[in-house]
């Protein structure tokens, strides 16, 4: 394993009770990174933030209700990037069609895509063999 890399393979119910212990994982991870040059009190929100919309959609999503279904989160932290994956068994979807929210309705429907695009620098989700996978990655170095 290469220096100053950590990784982070979490496995939970499929509950939205644990949407918070997510969250918190992310504010952590900001604090442990190496050599951050930028705000790392903005960093942690935003891996809160899109931590816990991203395992709110693979719990919606992927066998909603069904408590046995685990949400896999693995998360790998280099000097250069962090990189988040949420894998889920759900039926899947094709990312690039979800329209941006409508505000002035206050839609539900788009807003958790929206915002991890928002903050994140590259985000995709695609079929993998054993369900789907929503890939997302921050940069660190500028």
């Amino acid at each position: 394993m290469e220096k100053n890399l950590i990784e982070v393979d979490i496995k939970v119910p499929n509950q939205t009770r644990y949407l918070s212990l997510i969250g918190r994982i992310g504010e952590d991870i900001a604090k442990e990174v190496d050599k951050y040059a930028g705000d790392r009190e903005t960093l942690a929100y935003h891996l809160n933030l899109v931590l816990t919309e991203a395992m709110a959609n693979a719990i919606k999503y992927a066998r909603a209700g069904d408590p046995d279904t685990m949400v896999h989160i693995f998360i790998n932290i280099s000097p250069e990037e962090i990189l988040i994956k949420v894998y889920d068994k759900g039926q899947g979807f094709d990312i690039n069609t979800i329209p941006a929210p409508n505000f002035e309705k206050l839609e539900d429907r788009g807003r958790g895509i929206f915002i991890i695009r928002s903050l994140m620098d590259s985000v995709s989700y695609r079929k993998i063999r054993c369900g789907n996978v929503l890939e997302m990655s921050k940069k660190l170095k500028k």
